[in-house]
């Protein structure tokens, strides 16, 4: 009877298959599964219902429909140690790469590479700020590499994932460990959790908030229930206080009097003295409040991370064969004379953008020449005085038109008039 196992990759990448034979494989065996247009190498990670249940609730689980590739036995020592030398080659080809993405100028970083067992895909993982065109980039990669080319673009948590490290707190990051998912974090959670909003003190080794704040929070929120709201006013067995602040890892609130005096007494005291006053306190964080801050977490325009989300990232692939696909440049002149489409669209809205710019700039031109030609006209009108007629634009015709002396532009002319005539002789 068929079952499911979850098969983790380099860079903490894992993908669910199905295992075929009756005995299932232990955990951490070297297996061998399908992929794109070939097989790979991975490590079980998961198995039996550990496996069904994360394949449910994972993000790269298949929910309730079976995975679609099949992992087809178990690896042996020599596919081991083909793919150990695979992973010595990685950064090999990551350093080619970046050689090629500096010949292009092109504003990216390739953070990772990773071979295919069988050596017929190479996938290279890169962050960016904007959209990049490298189509160009891939079919060069292609070329050298003399394989399937795939370009990955991920975002800062997910490089971080990726390469792996030791957080602030001195242990392995919580993305690389055992954080199913990574979720947006805002700053509304550093402050219920009282922290500093300095962006160093809050901010992991990715450049963006730890994502400790968001798995923690709900943790605060549950305490901060059975807490009165800080700066309020309530009544105990001394008479009115007010509340300074309160601690919820030791369960202790402090007040302070109408007097000044200031006193710290436990979380348990403080609701006795209030019941018996017959007066409760309002809590510091309400279950309306509450589900408020869940919605503002879940709404992707009210996340504070919302630049870190890629203009549409995904990833290009290209062959060897789409290398004898490319245009010659020769042909690519012939083409742009004339004016004809180009052959293929670009992956990027780079096209679109340089189209609308050129569009404006034939705009501005235009304007500005209409500009020079009525200043021109101003200044001639300026030049001539009030009663001098404004002399012909001759318009190319053969002969010309006749002056004010009656003679033709091409003949001699007589001496000009001092003051304006109503029209020239016939």
């Amino acid at each position: 009877m068929s079952s499911i196992i979850e098969v983790a990759f380099k860079g903490n990448r894992k993908e669910f298959y199905v295992w075929e034979p009756d005995e299932q494989p232990a955990v951490d065996t070297a297996v061998i599964v399908e992929a794109d247009r070939g097989e790979d190498l991975g490590r079980v990670h998961a198995v039996g219902e550990l496996a069904i249940k994360r394949n449910r609730g994972t993000p790269h689980g298949t929910g309730e429909a079976p995975p679609a590739r099949k992992a087809r036995r178990l690896a042996s020592r020599a596919d081991i140690r083909k793919h150990d030398e695979l992973r010595q080659q990685d950064e090999d080809a990551r350093r080619k790469a970046m050689e090629r993405v500096r010949a292009n100028a092109l504003i990216m970083k390739v953070s990772d590479a990773e071979w295919q067992w069988d050596r017929k895909k190479l996938t290279f993982y890169f962050t960016a700020e904007k959209r990049v065109d490298f189509r160009t980039l891939v079919r060069e990669l292609a070329a050298t590499f003399r394989t399937r080319i795939e370009l990955k673009q991920i975002g800062v948590r997910d490089e971080a994932k990726r390469l792996d490290g030791i957080g602030r707190c001195g242990r392995q990051y919580c993305s690389s460990s055992w954080l199913p998912e990574l979720r947006p974090v805002s700053l509304g959670v550093a402050k219920d959790q009282r922290l500093s909003l300095n962006p160093t003190q809050i901010s992991g080794a990715c450049g963006r908030l730890m994502c400790s704040l968001r798995y923690e929070h709900e943790f605060y929120v549950q305490a901060r229930r059975r807490f009165p709201k800080e700066g309020k006013a309530i009544r105990t067995a001394v008479g009115e206080e007010r509340v300074v602040s309160n601690d919820i890892f030791r369960e202790r609130v402090v007040l302070r009097n109408a007097e000044g005096e200031v006193r710290t007494i436990p979380l348990v005291q403080l609701v006795s003295e209030t019941e018996a006053s017959g007066v409760s306190f309002a809590p510091a964080i309400s279950r309306e409040s509450t589900e408020v801050q869940a919605a503002e977490l879940n709404g992707s325009d009210l996340v504070d991370e919302s630049k870190e989300l890629l203009p549409e990232a995904g990833s290009f692939v290209a062959d060897v064969e789409d290398e004898a696909e490319e245009e010659k440049p020769a042909e690519r002149r012939v083409r742009e004379r004339r004016g004809a489409a180009p052959a293929r669209p670009l992956p990027t809205q780079q096209g679109q953008e340089h189209q609308h710019g050129q569009h404006e700039q034939q705009q501005g031109q235009q304007e500005q020449q209409g500009q020079q030609e009525q200043q021109e006209q101003q200044g001639q009108q300026e030049q001539q005085g009030p009663g001098e007629r404004r002399p012909h634009r001759r318009r190319g015709r053969r002969g010309g038109r006749r002056n004010r002396g009656g003679r033709r532009d091409g003949g001699s002319a007589g001496p000009p008039s001092d003051g304006p005539t109503s029209g020239g002789s016939a």
